[in-house]
């Protein structure tokens, strides 16, 4: 029996200073799958028209984005509340970090947000009290400075692994190339070797002709690689006019 597509957290920005930093929010947000934008008190006002341009492309999130007065009514419909600090800020609540995070928002029944603080001074601590559990990300001690958006994508990335989203389009790989034809260029490369007397001394021949052959049939040439090679060797073994 398939298992349900877990509900998607909810991101909430509280008091988000710059306009251009909701629209990179928006579109960390949209690249992971996550669609509800919730705004607590920003500062310059909303709607912003700097956040349309940072948004690239995200802009139904921006336009569905809701806005509160305060973080308590942003929240008041999520069973469970995450908030993203990098300081317990004295209050003692349990620690994930972002993929234990995602991990156990996927797996529980009930709406989840997540709370990211404003960009200078992060979450209050009346902000983080309301939260059930605490996110910190491991970060360099000496320079734990994460932007919002950063912020953002670091759980919405962890969050997409629990969702099946598109890989990127792979090149197409070729097959490699079969035997006869990888033969056909270790003899012809042999055949230009032999007059430059690349084989010798005479007792190391065939030593040095098994490590040739071991260096071309390592990498799995496909055909056209084949191919290519072999024309350098054409090339280079052409007299000179």
């Amino acid at each position: 029996m398939p298992q349900a597509t877990p509900e998607a957290p909810v991101i909430v920005l509280v008091r988000p200073q710059l306009g251009e930093n909701i629209g990179k929010a928006a579109r960390a947000m949209l690249n992971f799958g996550l669609t509800e934008l919730r705004l607590v008190a920003p500062r310059d006002g909303w709607p912003n028209p700097a956040a349309g341009p940072a948004a690239s492309g995200a802009d139904q999130v921006l336009a569905d984005a809701q806005v509160y007065d305060s973080t308590a009514a942003a929240v008041a419909d999520c069973a469970h509340v995450y908030a993203t600090t990098v300081r317990k800020r004295g209050v003692t609540k349990p620690v994930l970090t972002p993929e234990s995070a995602a991990l156990e928002i996927a797996s529980q029944s009930g709406r989840s947000a997540i709370l990211f603080g404003p960009e200078r001074s992060g979450l209050e601590t009346d902000d983080v009290a309301l939260a059930r559990t605490i996110v910190t990300v491991p970060i360099n001690p000496e320079f734990g400075s994460l932007n919002l958006a950063q912020a953002v994508i670091l759980m919405a990335y962890e969050w997409s692994k629990h969702r099946e989203l598109s890989q990127p389009t792979l090149d197409e790989q070729l097959p490699p190339a079969p035997q006869e034809e990888l033969e056909g260029l270790i003899a012809h490369l042999e055949e230009l070797l032999e007059p430059k007397d690349y084989f010798r001394p005479p007792a190391r021949a065939e030593a040095t002709r098994r490590t040739l052959r071991g260096v071309l049939t390592k990498p799995g040439w496909n055909h056209l690689q084949v191919r290519t090679l072999r024309g350098v060797l054409s090339a280079l073994g052409r007299k000179e006019r």
